[in-house]
């Protein structure tokens, strides 16, 4: 029985009272318009948040460029270090949702990105800048991949189940798509001389590097008055810590956060680290802002794997990306070995969009399955488990991005080829369809989940 309460929400200042998107009327009135304006600026704010994170990625192949002496290994690290950092903060980030609020906690989170585009700035200004302050600002941009975590955990509130896959797609995308605008608008804006005298390449041309960091400090502040004006925080995510932490107990957080290092982690660790491979495996290829493609395409794949996983269901499309990886790496190892740069970037194209499938039809079955093995407990108690669960999967899906980036760091140190990397994907993506197969595709609530959406989000 719908209650009077559940149907007519209460607002005090930003704190919405009484949200319930499961109510028809509730919803109809005026909850969807309030969702969607919501996760709208989420999806902007993410992005901006994923571009910074992500944005070492286009600077560090132009170090060596423009005099920088950094080695090999170094320039690795610079691109690990904000993927390793981005998972770590990314539960802390999830149980701040709780404690402060959505809206406020997105405020706080993009105030904390201006120090490191900041001081990547003032780094990219003089060659002879120590490897330290770049490891700093490293350090302080991987806080960009913890607005994700928090991000999806806040939307997970304003939808009702049968919406939830498909907007959480969606904002996920909106996120992911950070890692190509860095790397597409990256290489335009530093020919664009608009402050200082930028910097000589080692063939005489001259380059604004720290446009780049520029550029979306600009955008940051944009997101901060947009999410103050457009977001709203929900009093039924509030919840402490202490509430948070049994869902470390359930076996399907720790299966889920494996499934997620297979998709997610190829999916971020490979936008980290594409530019810098084709840079060292195929040296005479200079469109660096071609990169973007696998990201983009990528990103745009997650909604789509989230839609039809909602109709359909998520396990069997899930272990069906993780085949279609595990050929994709192969191949790349093929065209290494033939020095094709056509092939090994279709390949590469093949794994981008794979991955990206993949983490729309998992984090779609994230919500389905805590419904399916908890449906004795009331709603909002399950609501609450589900988000603390996406932030601990995906804080354990984006070290898996670290772990793809050191893997192609050895690989390459040790045979100067990035061949034995991939061969330990291929292999790993066996795996885990394999286990996705065993929990969840033999299961009845894995291979029958309703059909779902049938309205926008």
């Amino acid at each position: 029985m719908i209650t009077t309460a559940a149907t007519s929400p209460t607002r005090h200042g930003s704190w919405i009272h009484h949200w319930n998107p499961e109510d028809p009327r509730q919803w109809k009135d005026w909850g969807r318009l309030t969702a969607r304006r919501n996760l709208v600026w989420s999806v902007a704010c993410e992005h901006i948040g994923f571009s910074v994170w992500v944005m070492l990625s286009i600077v560090a192949p132009y170090l060596p460029e423009i005099g920088y002496g950094f080695s090999t290994t170094q320039l690795f690290w610079l691109i690990a270090v904000p993927n390793v950092v981005g998972a770590l903060v990314r539960l802390p980030y999830t149980a701040a949702v709780g404690t402060f609020g959505g809206r406020n906690w997105t405020i706080i989170s993009l105030s904390a990105l201006v120090p490191p585009t900041v001081l990547l700035a003032w780094n990219l200004r003089d060659p002879d800048t120590s490897y330290g302050w770049f490891l700093l600002a490293a350090a302080l941009a991987g806080l960009g991949g913890g607005n994700f975590a928090s991000s999806m955990a806040n939307i997970s509130y304003f939808y009702p189940d049968r919406l939830r896959g498909t907007a959480l797609g969606v904002n996920a995308a909106g996120g992911n798509i950070g890692a190509p605008m860095v790397q597409l608008t990256g290489p335009v804006v530093v020919g664009v001389g608009v402050i200082g005298t930028g910097t000589l390449t080692d063939a005489g041309d001259r380059i604004w590097l720290y446009n780049v960091p520029l550029m979306w400090l600009l955008l940051i502040l944009v997101a901060i008055a947009g999410a103050r004006r457009g977001m709203d925080n929900l009093a039924m995510s509030r919840s402490s810590l202490r509430e948070q932490v049994p869902v470390l107990k359930y076996p399907h957080t720790w299966i889920m956060s494996a499934l997620y290092v297979g998709t997610f982690g190829s999916f971020i660790g490979y936008s980290f680290a594409f530019p810098l491979i084709i840079n060292l495996q195929f040296p005479a290829f200079e469109s660096i802002w071609l990169t973007a493609l696998g990201p983009l395409l990528g990103a745009l794949a997650r909604p789509l794997g989230g839609w039809l996983a909602d109709r359909y269901s998520g396990a069997p499309l899930t272990g069906t990306c993780f085949a279609v990886m595990g050929i994709g790496s192969l191949v790349a190892v093929w065209a290494v070995s033939q020095s094709s740069f056509t092939v090994f970037f279709l390949a590469f194209i093949v794994l981008f969009c794979a991955a990206g499938t993949a983490n729309g039809t998992t984090y779609q079955s994230i919500p389905v399955i805590f419904q399916a093995t908890h449906s004795h407990l009331p709603a909002t108690t399950v609501k609450r488990l589900t988000a603390a669960a996406l932030g601990w999967i995906s804080c354990i899906g984006a070290l898996g991005g670290f772990l793809i980036n050191q893997a192609l760091r050895t690989s390459y140190e040790q045979s100067a080829s990035i061949t034995g990397a991939l061969v330990g994907f291929s292999l790993a993506y066996l795996a885990l369809a394999t286990l996705n197969w065993w929990f969840y595709q033999r299961r009845a609530f894995g291979t029958r989940i309703p059909s779902l959406a049938r309205e926008r989000v």
